[in-house]
């Protein structure tokens, strides 16, 4: 492979994909709603129409439609590894989401293996970001093609801190079985050292996981669950369903970002709170 500077090639890519119309970003107004001292970031979409719409459109026309086998080539950023490359997210929200797919068909309900650690740490050593994955439909996956995402850090504003690294700072025991004060859900943490290895990460998922009483065996993941990593620390939470009263909430949404689809559901948001959102899709404790 090629030497890799995946910050520049991320960049170049996405000029060339807005100037070519590949890359489709999607508008959002945003505000923040406030839980237990921790500010949520709400994202309200102001165009998702435009991606539900191509999205049905290809089905209706390919039930089995795939879009990475094959990826738009416009959007290809980089190979991180030889069974993963690195992609724009075509309807992104935050500017430089990308995704690190698998070249060939392996399925998001399968675990994460050696090979996907491999590839997230190559992208992590470049850029500062979170690293997370939706673990199958339940957990907020919109595509059957096993898929990491990247989106560099800071994901909020100046001056505002990512509420799962707020509530991270402020643990007072992470031996705890639930360590994240803040998170009344089940989930299980661990703080990484620098430049761990593939090995090492791999084996640091299995075990929260198994903390987080998921059943860590075979291939395909027995529960449902999202999986949040950083260069500094890695999060699991298993996940009971997709969404509640209509809010859907992947990953991102336990980093402390949220979308809803219109000013409807965000005064739903604001009257359920956050992390009163967070506990109907995740599993209370």
């Amino acid at each position: 492979m090629e030497p890799l500077n995946l910050w520049d090639q991320i960049i170049t890519c996405s000029e060339q994909a807005l100037t070519t119309g590949a890359l489709q970003p999607i508008p959002t107004t945003w505000n923040f709603v406030e839980q237990e001292g921790l500010s949520f970031l709400v994202r309200a979409l102001a165009n998702l129409v435009r991606k539900e719409t191509q999205g049905a459109m290809m089905r209706s026309q390919q039930p089995n439609f795939n879009p990475f086998l094959p990826y738009e080539r416009e959007l290809f950023v980089a190979d991180l590894s030889p069974n993963h490359v690195c992609l724009l997210n075509k309807f992104n929200v935050v500017d430089h989401h990308s995704l690190i797919v698998t070249r060939g068909f392996e399925s998001q309900d399968d675990w994460l293996t050696l090979g996907d650690f491999a590839a997230v740490a190559a992208g992590l050593a470049q850029i500062d970001g979170l690293a997370f994955y939706n673990g199958g439909r339940a957990a907020g996956a919109s595509q059957p093609h096993k898929h990491l995402q990247l989106v560099p850090l800071p994901l909020l504003p100046p001056g505002h801190g990512l509420p799962l690294e707020v509530a991270i700072a402020a643990i007072p025991d992470p031996e705890a079985p639930n360590p994240i004060r803040h998170f009344p859900f089940r989930h299980s943490f661990a703080p990484l050292k620098p430049g761990a290895t593939p090995a090492e990460l791999l084996a640091c998922y299995g075990q929260l996981l198994t903390e987080a009483g998921i059943n860590y065996q075979g291939t395909t993941q027995t529960a449902p669950y999202n999986w949040l990593m950083t260069r500094r620390w890695m999060v699991v939470i298993p996940r009971s369903q997709d969404e509640y009263q209509g809010i859907s909430v992947n990953s991102l949404g336990f980093a402390g970002t949220l979308f809803v689809k219109n000013a409807t559901q965000q005064q739903q948001l604001m009257d359920i709170g956050p992390l009163s959102l967070l506990t109907q899709v995740a599993i209370p404790r």
